[in-house]
């Protein structure tokens, strides 16, 4: 199977941040391969390494994310795409699934994955968009691929519990990361990263509009999370509490 796996470079959340004035203080230095996005290369590997095959990274992002690139490629991918985009943290899910979308109108593929979000913004909305765009099978949330008579089998975890879809190819999946233990890269892979090809694509070539290219939301500011508040005690009889708990749900918290 030919994957294409959608990567993005993303703040080390282990990182200490602070809110300053509305504004998010984070260390530039620390960005690191989004976590969901390295389960979707380690899964399209396994099923490269059983099935055969290709997997090639296409990452959204500045020339500092060609680090990004290169992990995933020391990971085992074999080659990649670098969109160059700067002033690209002005995007937003819509922005970036518009340029993955047209990036692959004219691609051939069997699955093009993705992490199921980012742990930038957790919006988890570029997947969904780019499958819209492209009119493709699509599901979310997976915890497992398997390839089965040139289709797409998936295991996701729904609201209530696991759930088995079969998805013709081509097709697209978000992945959780509950889904494997991306492996770390050896020194053997690393060093074979430098040698595979990193093909990059300006992104004024893909002929989008600045239209298309402007977030259609806008980040107003940031506020600390409010302490939550301390949680009350009750003490008696059972049935005392039951009825007192119950009284309380029903005039403060207005669930009954």
């Amino acid at each position: 199977m030919k994957f294409y796996v959608c990567i993005k470079m993303v703040p080390d959340v282990n990182a200490p941040l602070q809110i300053k004035d509305g504004q998010l203080i984070q260390d530039a230095d620390r960005q690191i391969l989004n976590a969901y996005d390295a389960s979707a290369v380690e899964e399209a590997l396994v099923l490269k390494e059983k099935h055969g095959g290709e997997v090639e990274v296409v990452c959204i992002g500045s020339a500092k994310a060609s680090e990004t690139i290169r992990k995933a490629l020391a990971m085992g991918a074999d080659k990649a795409t670098h969109i160059v985009a700067s002033g690209d943290e002005n995007f937003d899910s819509g922005s970036y699934a518009r340029i993955l979308a047209k990036f692959f109108e004219d691609k051939e593929y069997d699955v093009l994955s993705l992490g199921k979000q980012a742990q930038d913004t957790d919006a988890g909305l570029t997947g969904s968009m780019v499958a819209a765009m492209l009119s493709l099978p699509y599901t979310t949330n997976a915890v497992g691929l398997k390839a089965q008579d040139g289709k797409l089998i998936v295991k996701r975890q729904g609201d209530t519990g696991q759930e088995m879809i079969e998805l013709p190819t081509p097709c697209a999946v978000t992945c959780s990361n509950d889904m494997n233990e991306p492996r770390i890269p050896n020194l053997k892979g690393i060093m074979a990263s430098k040698r595979k090809p990193m093909e990059q694509v300006e992104l004024s070539s893909l002929d989008l509009s600045e239209d298309e290219l402007t977030a259609s939301t806008t980040v107003l500011g940031y506020e600390e999370k409010p302490e939550r508040e301390a949680g009350k005690k009750f003490e008696g009889e059972a049935d005392e509490i039951a009825r007192e708990v119950a009284q309380l749900l029903d005039t403060e918290a207005n669930v009954i």
